[in-house]
């Protein structure tokens, strides 16, 4: 694999690190979770050969520094982060955008904020639950994760976390064990080191997160919602489901699960080159 040509951007608060692939029209990767550049890596390499693949460790994760490191952390300055970089990357041109996860909420509010600079959005599983008919009960999920962090700690409250994503209205089905690559095993430090700032501050923000539905209603056909096949029955595939439903709009299946781009990175990278020229 091409290595990328890395940079840096002063952003409000924080200095961004970030990556760049291959040449072509740009395509920008905003990761989610933990996971950084670095988990796009893989999917960004594939994508390469026909587009010029921007990735990015998000502000406070990896090696994307804030300036305050107690700095309370909004889906707004996330989505003016990204602008930021396309901005940069692709000055006269509406860009093409891929989020996942909370990343997939940092897309959806940059469509909503700044349509113009923007050709077509596909976001992964954002789970934007605020949507949902039921959302209340996940605002109890999120108070129980508060309350993990602040007794137990960062890993007892993302188990709190991920047991809430599993569950639609019940236990969900039992599934073979996830083998992750290689690569994604050994980001398995990096991703240990940024849990506090993930679960303490991204998670109470971004899943706190209502998206403007009438303002995205507007732009939809810039927009695809999509999810993972194995996904079904698990709560971040529900918002894309219902916001599919609202719109009118067919929701696209990507292989494997929330995680699918790690676990199924060409198959993944295949279906989402066909999504933007769709």
């Amino acid at each position: 694999m091409t290595e990328p040509t890395v940079g840096s951007l002063r952003v409000n608060g924080a200095t961004l690190h970030y990556e760049v692939r291959g040449q072509g029209p740009l395509l920008l990767l905003v990761p989610g979770g933990t996971g950084g550049a670095a988990s796009l890596a893989a999917v960004a390499g594939d994508l390469a050969d026909t587009h010029t693949v921007a990735t990015y460790d998000p502000r406070g994760m990896s090696r994307s520094v804030l300036d305050d490191p107690e700095a309370e952390q909004t889906v707004e300055e996330h989505a003016e982060d990204a602008l930021r970089l396309l901005n940069v990357l692709s000055p006269d041109e509406p860009g093409r955008v891929f989020g996942a996860s909370s990343g997939a909420i940092t897309a959806l509010h940059l469509l909503i904020a700044h349509p113009e600079r923007l050709a077509r959005v596909v976001v992964h599983e954002p789970p934007v639950v605020e949507v949902l008919p039921d959302a209340s009960a996940h605002r109890a999920l999120l108070a129980r994760v508060r309350d993990a962090f602040r007794e137990e700690g960062p890993a007892p409250a993302m188990a709190v976390f991920a047991a809430g994503l599993r569950k639609d209205g019940g236990i969900a089905e039992p599934r073979a064990e996830v083998v992750l690559p290689p690569e994604a095993a050994a980001r398995a430090e990096q991703t240990r080191g940024d849990l506090p700032y993930f679960v303490g501050r991204i998670v109470p923000s971004f899943m706190a997160y209502s998206p403007d539905v009438d303002r995205l209603t507007a732009v939809s056909d810039r927009l695809v919602l999509a999810c993972g096949q194995d996904s079904r029955g698990e709560l971040p595939y529900r918002p894309a489901a219902f916001l599919a439903e609202r719109l009118g709009q067919e929701l696209l299946h990507f292989p494997g699960g929330h995680i699918g781009l790690t676990t199924h990175p060409t198959a993944f990278a295949e279906l989402l080159r066909k999504a933007f020229h769709s």
